[in-house]
């Protein structure tokens, strides 16, 4: 009687336990990563204007400047790096809006039904600014800002060139980074048009679940064809697309989904896409070069690939960056 009794308490106790372990997950959301609203200032300033959290960097210089649209990926926020890649672009003589889409204050804390009226919103008010030629304008994201800047290309035609780091063929189920909400309420689609989710592709646990994130898309990804309704049709778009990936992302495969927007671009006759695939890079592989002193460098392989493959494929990267943006941006002809 007495072992039974001890089992019966020594199960309460452990049911007890586990309750409270997913309770202080799910108060605390351990796993969430730290949403930044980075300070534009003094180069830029922000913007919380028709529905916009925005920094922007205006361009230096007399007459128009061609405009950049700035999307970050699934932190949320304006993040630093992000800020540095604006600061680099408004060097170049670019008009950028940094947006943030969701995280900021205001803002969704999930990646979920993200209303692609947001980008609207950013691009019309990006067109309006007096030093704007808005006849050249251009929309760079990286990771799920790549997912969203290549659904936005699909829907503005008049933008003339596209970058997409890490970038996705489909769009995706949304992401709550509280895993305790992900996975008793999971979120439906990442984006939403006129107030309803536009298809996507939901997350499919592999059979053999090691807490591989990039195991989950990948497996997600085998099962597209139950989902084409959900894949990007990139040939909505005219501008030239240049896509960045790392072929040891651990985060999802960007570079085989880069491959598959390339693959629907030529079968459907347009747009001219070109992949830079870094061998030693993961997910990390874009945005401007890392000093070695830097703190990050060392964070650089976290997601794939070598800090040094890493760091090396950015110092090429961003310099192909450019030059895609300076030769579709380019004046026209008188």
């Amino acid at each position: 009687m007495r072992v039974l009794r001890f089992l019966f308490y020594t199960v309460l106790v452990l049911i007890g336990l586990a309750v409270a372990g997913v309770a202080a997950l799910w108060v605390l959301n351990p796993f969430a990563p730290e949403v930044t609203v980075a300070d534009p200032s003094p180069e830029g300033r922000r913007i919380t204007e028709n529905s916009l959290v925005a920094n922007y960097y205006p361009p230096k210089g007399e007459g128009k400047h061609p405009g950049v649209l700035l999307l970050g990926g699934s932190e949320g926020g304006l993040g630093t790096g992000g800020g540095r890649m604006a600061k680099a672009l408004q060097e170049n003589g670019y008009a950028v809006l940094h947006a943030s889409y969701f995280g900021a204050p205001g803002q969704s804390k999930i990646l979920a039904l993200v209303p692609l009226e947001t980008f609207d919103r950013a691009l019309d008010w990006l067109k309006a600014q007096a030093e704007v030629d808005a006849t050249r304008l251009a929309i760079v994201g990286g990771s799920k800002g790549a997912e969203a800047a290549l659904i936005v290309a699909t829907r503005h035609p008049e933008l003339r060139a596209v970058v997409a780091g890490m970038p996705s063929s489909v769009a995706w189920q949304g992401i709550d980074f509280n895993f305790v909400n992900m996975m008793f309420n999971p979120p439906g689609g990442s984006w939403s048009l006129g107030g309803k989710p536009i298809p996507f592709v939901p997350y499919v646990q592999p059979k053999e679940f090691t807490g591989d994130i990039g195991a989950i898309y990948a497996a997600s990804l085998l099962e597209l064809p139950k989902h084409e309704d959900a894949i990007i049709e990139i040939e909505r778009t005219r501008a030239p697309v240049l896509l960045i990936c790392g072929k040891q992302d651990t985060l999802w495969p960007s570079c085989r989904m880069a491959d598959q927007v390339k693959a629907r671009a030529e079968a459907k006759g347009n747009p001219t896409v070109t992949i830079l695939a870094y061998g030693d890079a993961g997910h990390a592989v874009m945005g401007l070069p890392v000093e070695k002193s830097n703190k990050n460098y060392d964070r650089l392989d976290s997601l794939g690939g070598t800090d040094e493959g890493n760091n090396a494929a950015r110092v090429d990267g961003w310099t192909k960056i450019i030059a895609h943006l300076e030769a579709a941006l380019a004046p026209a002809p008188p």
